[in-house]
């Protein structure tokens, strides 16, 4: 969250992900960051432990996310 309100800040188009259990955690970083209304792509919980076709399946979900947040910037 961090890094992609910094970028952003600096003009530079981001998409930030996270999985739900961090919501609540990014929702308050971006308010302590200046931009309470960011909007992040939020993906099912864990990425971490998924085999290679579970991430492809997982960004599946992701990308009409990440491209309607790209776009709206």
């Amino acid at each position: 969250m961090h890094d992609g309100i910094t970028f952003e800040k600096l003009g530079i188009p981001t998409a930030v992900l996270c999985t739900e259990p961090f919501v609540p955690t990014a929702r308050t970083m971006s308010r302590i960051l200046g931009i309470p209304d960011y909007t992040f792509a939020v993906l099912p919980h864990p990425l971490g432990s998924l085999t290679p076709g579970e991430v492809k399946e997982r960004a599946k979900v992701a990308l009409p996310q990440v491209i309607e947040i790209l776009l709206a910037n």
